[in-house]
């Protein structure tokens, strides 16, 4: 943690804030009060009004769309636009970054916001400023680089520099480092240090409690809409425990439910000699020869660090749904499967769960009741027409068996907190009844409370006698939930081990091969 001192007064009050959607009250007397010169963590559960407070604060939801007050820098805040709070310096940045690929570094940090002179674009100025901002994130690359090429830690250092353009005094960063690898991640809490030491306050959002602690001054939990207590990190004895105990209302003694006899029979699914290769690079060999099993009733997981080919092994196998030329056998319940598409796939009794459920698992614009159907429409169907009442009380159902938050199965998907709508993509999947479940990174971006119940669907999944195939990132959630556990690095399946003997460290040397071997066979 930084050094500086930390004043005593306010940059922001935030006083009795209340804000209500159709059916929904999502704040409910909300105080929220910022100290100069600080990062100020807002922790707690999806749907604990987080975002929504910030898109108060930042005029997404215009003055007059809630009740309460803001006060900002002893004034009186009361904007009806984001453009009028970026005018007083308040600058949001979304966890779905906002830049346009196909414009230049320095267009995407001055766009809205051009050099120009006697009307025109003054490009030697937007360069020389591009260049100036760029170093204060640490960012070597050339103004005039295409936004396309860049990974997503890079765009998310642009967005900073992009508010540092706008004279920023108050910094809304809403899950920052959710996409972001370890490395990346690191690198951008350093730079939130550094702002700290400039006299950039700074509001990060994020799920992630050991990031939170390592750069948070002070930390406001929400809960169900209403502010918890606030936290002086360096006065009070704040640990992680802590901080959940706040967000749920009670202790998480285990952070993953107790494996209690799990009834696992005999393999089922095989995959051997299995070989991927980039669709547009010939020569780019992402999968090698990899080969794994899953047995009815276990939960198997995938380690491996950014780039290792796990989404590229778990998509290709899915139906071909992504790589070229595309070598090795499917095996399941003792026959070949010869799966060229996601339909083949399906039939055969395969789901996969996407780690973009956004992107690709769901139609945010569509409601609940529509999107859990979606991978078996047949089945709520009649002469090719949907019967709607079949699909509404499909729908019901799964909202029910999955305690998904929401006053009703016609509720916009987009409206729901990021826990509900993974929940609504493992509905979707549950529906088509399948036999082997791929689940991409599962729980990314949910808080605490909403990953232990995706993990008791899980065992309640497998308890039923289905294939589980976990892919995660977070080693801690692999070891708490899996009774197997592959590796891979380079694209190569480098062991396995059984739960007993996995530790983070012995997966880490597997996840650091460069051959196969080296793990425990099951």
């Amino acid at each position: 943690m930084g050094t500086t001192t930390l004043s005593t007064d306010l940059i922001l009050q935030m006083r009795g804030i209340t804000k209500e959607f159709p059916g929904v009250r999502a704040l409910d007397g909300v105080t929220f009060h910022v100290r100069r010169g600080e990062i100020h963590a807002l922790v707690g559960e999806n749907g604990a009004g987080k975002s929504t407070l910030m898109k108060v604060l930042s005029g997404v939801y215009p003055h007059g769309d809630y009740e309460g007050e803001i006060v900002l820098n002893g004034q009186a805040a009361e904007f009806g636009s984001i453009r009028d709070s970026e005018h007083a310096g308040v600058v949001i940045i979304h966890q779905e970054l906002a830049l346009v690929p196909q414009l230049s570094i320095a267009e995407n940090l001055f766009l809205g916001n051009e050099q120009s002179r006697a009307g025109l674009i003054d490009w030697h100025a937007t360069t020389s400023r591009a260049v100036q901002v760029m170093r204060k994130v640490g960012l070597r690359e050339e103004p005039g680089r295409l936004v396309a090429g860049l990974g997503v830690g890079k765009q998310q250092l642009i967005e900073i520099a992009k508010a540092l353009t706008k004279d920023v005094k108050l910094l809304i960063l809403d899950e920052p480092t959710a996409a972001l690898n370890e490395t990346d991640s690191a690198n951008l809490l350093r730079l939130l240090r550094d702002l700290r030491e400039h006299g950039v306050t700074s509001i990060l959002i994020s799920h992630k409690l050991n990031e939170v602690l390592a750069v948070a001054d002070s930390i406001t939990v929400l809960r169900d809409g209403r502010t918890v207590e606030t936290l002086d990190v360096r006065g009070d004895a704040v640990d992680e425990d802590r901080i959940i105990k706040g967000m749920v209302g009670r202790d998480l003694e285990n952070r993953y439910p107790p494996r209690e006899n799990p009834k696992i029979g005999e393999v089922f699914f095989e995959v051997h000699d299995w070989n991927v290769y980039h669709p547009e690079i010939a020569d780019r060999h992402l999968v090698r020869d990899a080969a794994l099993n899953v047995r009815r009733g276990e939960i198997v997981g995938l380690a491996g660090l950014m780039g290792a080919g796990r989404t590229e092994l778990a998509m290709s196998v899915f139906g071909r749904a992504y790589g070229a030329r595309i070598s090795g056998r499917i095996v399941k319940d003792g026959k070949e499967l010869k799966l060229k598409t996601v339909a083949d796939a399906i039939d055969a009794g395969l789901a996969y769960v996407t780690e973009d459920r956004k992107a690709y698992g769901l139609h945010l614009d569509e409601d609940i009741r529509r999107n859990v159907t979606l991978a078996d429409l047949p089945r709520v169907s009649k002469r090719g027409v949907i019967d709607k009442l079949a699909e509404t009380a499909v729908a019901e159902r799964l909202r029910e068996a999955l305690r998904i938050k929401t006053p009703s199965v016609f509720q916009r998907t987009g409206h729901l907190s990021g826990g509900n709508q993974q929940k609504v993509v493992l509905g979707k999947w549950i529906f088509s009844e399948p036999d082997l479940l791929i689940l991409d990174e599962p729980t990314r971006g949910i808080d605490v409370g909403a990953k232990y119940e995706i993990y008791l669907i899980i065992q309640r999944l497998a308890a039923e006698g289905k294939g589980i195939l976990v892919i995660s990132s977070e080693l801690p959630e692999l070891l708490g939930i899996c009774d197997r556990i592959y590796a891979m690095s380079a694209g190569r399946i480098t062991g396995q081990l059984p739960a007993a003997e996995a530790t983070q460290e012995a997966l880490m040397r597997l996840m650091t091969a460069t051959a196969n071997g080296g793990g425990r066979q099951a």
